[in-house]
C-alpha cells in the first residue's frame, strides 16, 4: 500500500498510538478511512468526468467528418442537379452560329421599308356596290 512495506506502517501505527493516544485512536482511523474513500471517490469522478470529455471530443470529431461528407456529397448532388443549366448553356455555344444567321435574316426583315397605311374612318363599300359599279 503507497509503496509502503509492513514494518514503516507498524512505526507510523506506534507513533499515531503515542501522540493520538489509545482513547481517540478509533475514532481518528475510522475519520482517516473516511477520507481515503471521499479522496477515492473524488478521484474516480474527476477520472469519469475526463473519460466523458475525450468521448464528447471523439464524438464532435466523427459529427465534423460526417458534416464534411454530407457536404461534399451536397455539393455533388448541386453539380447533378445543375445540369439543366450545364445542357442549356452548350445548346447555347452549339446553336450561336445558328443564331448569328437567323439574327442577319431578322436585321434584314427590320431595315425592310415598311408599307405606310392611311388610316380613314369611311365606310368601306361593301362588295356588291363594288360588282355594281
Amino acid at each position: 500500500m503507497f509503496g509502503m512495506g509492513f514494518t514503516e506502517i507498524l512505526i507510523i501505527a506506534v507513533i499515531a498510538i503515542l501522540f493520538i493516544g489509545p482513547d481517540k485512536l478509533p475514532s481518528t482511523m475510522i475519520d482517516i478511512a473516511k477520507f481515503f474513500r471521499s479522496a477515492k471517490n473524488a478521484i474516480g469522478n474527476v477520472k469519469d468526468t475526463l473519460e466523458e470529455e475525450m468521448n464528447v471530443s471523439d464524438i464532435k470529431k466523427e459529427a465534423l467528418a460526417y458534416k464534411a461528407q454530407l457536404e461534399d456529397a451536397q455539393s455533388e448532388l448541386s453539380k447533378v442537379t445543375d445540369i439543366k443549366g450545364h445542357v442549356s448553356a452548350q445548346l447555347n455555344s452549339m446553336t450561336d452560329p445558328l443564331l448569328d444567321d437567323d439574327q442577319d435574316d431578322i436585321a434584314s426583315i427590320n431595315t425592310a421599308p415598311k408599307e405606310v397605311q392611311e388610316v380613314t374612318f369611311k365606310k368601306k363599300k361593301k362588295e356588291e356596290e363594288i360588282k355594281d359599279v
